[in-house]
Parts: structure tokens; sequence; C-alpha cells
């Protein structure tokens, strides 16, 4: 079918208004990239505006990186995003499946909890109250074990177990095996891209965690990475990031704010290396369960 003028005129304004969206948001991630890697002589020679540098440097990684203190807190977000994936994955998907088991005892019942859950939020103190008696301040399973799983996950994965046709369950009973065999033999493995796409979430979640350490964490050597780039970033003469700040604007060769451009970088960089390799489960992995045939 022949487009008109009109819409010719149309489609290309669409397309120039994605291509402006596009440049105003990408931008910002282009000029932290160039300022982290520009050469320190000519980012001060520009006043600290520069598009196109002349000269590169990874001088500003390889300070930022000997820094005891930044180590130590990619280590902890670094533990956070792997072990506490694993532990709400494992938890998620155990709970989601013994839901879905119509034979399962009080599970209507559960099921309500689950809802109260998503429906009501306790609020900051009864939870730090709780993470208090447990006794886990100042420790880094304050910022897992309170928020291991998520009722609207438990919710939408379960809804993907209930579209695993029974009779597959049923086959392998008549083969002798139990509840733990077919969650980990039959269940699990057709449930991969659902996997992949929660796990993204909570790898997500459990690398930005800032809000809980505040709150949970007093000790500086257990802080997460998102704390100590909040410091480099606004608080520059506080705590851990204020004394990289000091320490750094001490240091004549390296501008502060190339550091702060490589802290910014290194932060993100390794979820934008995960999400590759992740998004080809990602949407099929949100939308399966969505729809029952």
């Amino acid at each position: 079918m022949r487009e008109s003028f009109g819409d010719r005129i149309f489609g290309m304004a669409i397309v120039l208004l994605l291509v402006v969206i596009g440049i105003i948001t990408l931008f910002p991630l282009y000029y932290v990239f160039v300022v982290s890697f520009t050469e320190p002589s000519e980012y001060i020679e520009k006043y600290g505006f520069v598009l196109f540098p002349s000269k590169w440097s990874v001088g500003a990684y390889e300070y930022l990186l000997s820094t005891s203190a930044f180590i130590r807190a990619t280590g902890v977000s670094a533990f956070l995003a792997t072990v506490g994936t694993l532990l709400s994955l494992m938890i998620t998907a155990a709970f989601s499946f013994g839901l879905s088991r119509k034979r399962l005892r009080g599970r209507k019942v559960m099921m309500i909890m689950v809802m109260v859950t998503i429906l009501f939020n306790p609020g900051i103190i009864p939870v730090y109250l709780l993470v208090r008696d447990l006794g886990l301040i100042n420790s880094v399973w304050a910022l897992i074990v309170p928020v291991l799983t998520s009722g609207w996950y438990v919710i939408l994965m379960k809804s993907f177990f209930d579209s695993i046709p029974v009779e597959l369950e049923e086959a392998a009973m008549i083969d002798g095996c139990n509840d733990l065999s077919i969650f980990f033999r039959i269940i699990l493995p057709l449930s991969v891209a659902s996997l992949a796409a929660f796990g993204l979430f909570y790898a997500v979640a459990y690398w930005n965690t800032f809000f809980s350490a505040v709150l949970y964490i007093n000790d500086f050597t257990k802080v997460p990475l998102q704390i100590v780039l909040r410091n480099m970033l606004i608080d520059s003469d506080t705590s851990v990031g204020g004394a990289l700040a000091v320490e750094m604007a001490s240091d004549k060769q390296l501008p502060t704010q190339t550091i702060k451009m490589a802290a910014v970088v290194v932060s993100t960089l390794p979820i934008l290396m995960v999400y590759p390799f992740l998004q080809k489960h990602f949407t099929k992995g949100v939308m399966l369960g969505s729809v029952k045939g």
C-alpha cells in the first residue's frame, strides 16, 4: 500500500523526534565516559568541559582501583549481587512452586499473606526494629535477608509454574520422582527464561543497594559501592567518599572530577555487561505465564 505525503512527513517527524530523544538520553553517559578517560592536563586546560579529547588517559581508573575503600565497597556490592541474587531466586522459585501445587495444604492462606505484603508496607521503623532484633545491624546480611523475595515476583513466577502442563509432573511421579526431583529436574530446566529475567531484576536491585545500607550499616568497611559513590559525588568532605575526595584533591596530577566520572563508569559497567547476555530471555521470561492457553 502506497504511503501518502502526509504519512511520510509524519514518519520522518517521528524518527527525528526519537533521534533527538536518543541524543538527549545518551549525551550524559557519553560525557561521563569521555571525562573519565580525558588526560588530566587537557581537562584542566579546557576548564572541565571536554567533548572530544585529543589525549586519552586511564590514570583516573588506575588511581581509583588502587584505593582500598573503593575496592572494598565494590567487593561488598559484588557479594550482594551474586549471593543475594542466587538466594532470592532459590527462595522465590521454591515458594512459587509450592503455591502452584493445588494439593498444598494452606495454599489459599499463604496466597492471602503474599497479597497482603504487596498491598501493605510495614514501614521503615518496624523493619529496622526487626533487623536490629535479629542482630543484623552492621552486617551485609541486613542488606539481603529483609529483601530475599518479593510478593509480586512470587505471584508472577507462580503464574508461570501454573502454565507448565501438570502431565509432566504426573509422569515424573509415576517414574518414582518426589517433589524435590520434579522441582530440580523438570521445573527449573523449563524455567530458564523466567529465572534469567527475575535474576536480572534482583541483581540490579542488589547492586544498586543504597537506602538499606544507610539505615543498617554504620561501619564504612562494609558499605556497598553506591554509598561510596554517593559520598564521592555529593559529600566531598565527609566519610569514605570525603576521604577519597580530599586525597584526590591533594593530588595535583588527577582532577577530582575525572576520578568521580571513572567511579560512575565502574559502578554501571557490571550491569551493562550482564544485560546483553540475559536480554534474549528478558521479554520471554516476563511474559511466560501471563496468558493461559
